[in-house]
């Protein structure tokens, strides 16, 4: 399975050490350009790669600077399916952990 990551410049470095491709993008610019280039929004040519990421990692960070266009895209039910992660600060406040989402959809405990 192909993961992309979309955040902070030393989160990148992290998962470049794992093997996972990623863009640094900071500014909503920045990341509404990486996240058009990986889902082909808009015309754009995908993500330089053999295989279509099916799972995009997108910082907490970067994921509330495009929110209404990541909401947009999980409703269409495509790849890549998007996963948010802590920053390097921690969560943002207000922000849902991945355990409180599973927990509140399927009711358990992990």
């Amino acid at each position: 399975m192909k993961f992309y990551v979309i955040g902070s410049r030393e989160i990148i470095l992290a998962f470049k050490m794992t093997g996972i491709e990623g863009t640094v993008a900071e500014s909503r610019t920045e990341v509404l350009e990486a996240f058009n280039r990986v889902t082909g929004k808009g015309g754009v040519a995908n993500v330089p790669s053999t295989e279509t990421p099916r799972v995009l990692i997108l910082t907490e960070e970067a994921a509330s600077q495009i929110e209404a266009e990541e909401i947009e895209w999980q409703k269409t039910g495509k790849f890549p399916l998007i996963v948010e992660i802590p920053g390097l600060n921690g969560h943002l406040e207000g922000r849902k952990t991945l355990s409180d989402a599973i927990r509140e959809a399927v009711g358990v405990n992990i």
